[in-house]
């Protein structure tokens, strides 16, 4: 079932302007996965994988977001930063269901001890997210108070230790994305991530979801998490200025490069929910010049985490996208969000 040819009773297939505006209104998106690919829509979550035996291993099922499920969840900023967790732990999930049907280690007559293997794995995942916080945060405030020296506790001194981090955080995350993108397996995650971003555009201009049809699309996406990863290191300057210039003016000087990161740390949210609303905003404006030069960075950087994806991972990322957009919870969706028109026919 194509996106132009599904319907619903007597319902018509949703214009190009109005499935734009699903997508980007109402989050459709996903991610890459080994060997395929996670799609989200505003009522589904499904993640397809290419099996060792050729074979695509399918998932779905409904999903409304809790941002629309509670309203104070909902508005702007807040939506952010909750999206954000929530995006990490459906797409933690679907990282490791992908590796169990990528290697064939999913089988139902083998005993799996579960707590065991969900413990080690929040284990390591605590253990890479307070190295992230140590290598991304504190190190580069730490490096950028060093070339501040003694310059005077002042606003003028904020803005240097802001801009020596920011440009340390931004140089960082350039050099670990293009020295992982030279690992082969990696590659190949990008080349699914560039898949997914073909589909979603497939989808977005009224193309018919083929694996063809996705092919022939840019794989380059202004809603990009990886764009949404440069536009939280750039915000951070600014807004870590304005910040510590105001702690600086009121309470005084920070005693030590921890005290900042703790409130680094603790602010680290709203400048997720920031960003976030940027790049909502960007995506609705691609067509204003001064969007267009905003959001470019964050395109160029999808040219190392975004690779040319062959037939065979579009046809991958349009099956999860298809099932995505299945509207057999379309009811549970809409009464989630009574304050918006019917969806449009999946």
């Amino acid at each position: 079932m194509t996106q132009t040819e599904a319907k619903t009773g007597n319902q018509k297939p949703t214009g190009v302007a109005d499935k734009r505006n699903l997508s980007t209104e109402l989050a459709m998106g996903g991610q890459a996965v080994i060997e395929g690919v996670l799609m989200r829509s505003p009522y589904r979550v499904a993640m397809a994988v290419r099996t060792p035996d050729g074979e695509i291993a399918l998932r779905s099922y409904g999903y409304v977001p809790i941002t629309r499920r509670i309203k104070l969840l909902g508005l702007p900023i807040i939506r952010g930063a909750v999206g954000l967790v929530e995006s990490l732990k459906i797409g933690l999930e679907a990282l490791n269901w992908s590796a169990e049907q990528a290697t064939e280690t999913a089988k139902e007559d083998e005993p799996r001890s579960r707590w065991k293997e969900r413990a080690a794995f929040a284990v390591s995942m605590l253990f890479a997210l307070a190295l992230g916080l140590g290598l991304f945060l504190y190190l580069p405030l730490w490096l950028g108070k060093l070339a501040a020296g003694e310059m005077a506790a002042s606003s003028a001194r904020q803005v240097t230790i802001n801009l020596v981090a920011g440009g340390v955080r931004i140089t960082m995350l350039l050099g670990y994305l293009w020295l992982i993108s030279l690992w082969k397996d990696i590659h190949r995650v990008f080349q699914y991530h560039g898949s997914e971003h073909k589909s979603i555009f497939a989808f977005e201009v009224g193309s018919d979801l083929t694996p063809d049809s996705a092919l022939r699309q840019t794989r380059f996406h202004p809603r990009c998490g990886t764009s949404f990863l440069f536009v939280v290191a750039l915000t951070a300057i600014v807004f870590f200025s304005v910040v510590d210039s105001a702690v600086v003016a009121y309470v005084g000087d920070y005693p030590s490069v921890p005290a900042r990161f703790l409130v680094h740390l603790l602010l680290l949210p709203f400048l997720a929910g920031i960003s976030y609303e940027f790049l909502r905003f960007s995506a609705k404006h691609t067509d204003n010049r001064i969007v267009k030069a905003l959001i470019q960075p964050g395109l160029w950087l999808q040219r190392i985490t975004t690779q040319e994806p062959d037939l065979s991972m579009c046809e991958v990322a349009v099956t999860a996208l298809r099932a995505a957009l299945e509207v057999g919870d379309k009811a549970s969706a809409e009464a989630a969000m009574p304050d918006r028109e019917a969806f449009p026919a999946g």
